[in-house]
């Protein structure tokens, strides 16, 4: 599956795949393979990612318009 926002996020914040790919301790051909979709990207990453650039998972998946991350949950 093509996760087009992975890409367009960091094309929008001006990074290199291989950054990207350095932040997530990975190589640059590994993180080329989720960003184009030849391999599924694990959950780990996504999370990562969400993190990196401040918005959902849902978002960074495409499954909403809204890059709003949710709000930190309360551990008690």
């Amino acid at each position: 599956m093509h996760f087009q926002r992975i890409e367009d996020l960091r094309v929008d914040h001006d990074k290199t795949q291989i950054a990207i790919a350095d932040y997530l301790n990975m190589g640059r051909n590994v993180y080329w393979r989720y960003e184009k979709g030849v391999r599924e990207i694990p959950t780990w990453a996504v999370i990562k990612l969400a993190e990196y650039y401040q918005v959902s998972t849902d978002y960074l998946l495409g499954r909403t318009d809204d890059p709003t991350p949710p709000a930190p949950s309360r551990r008690r």
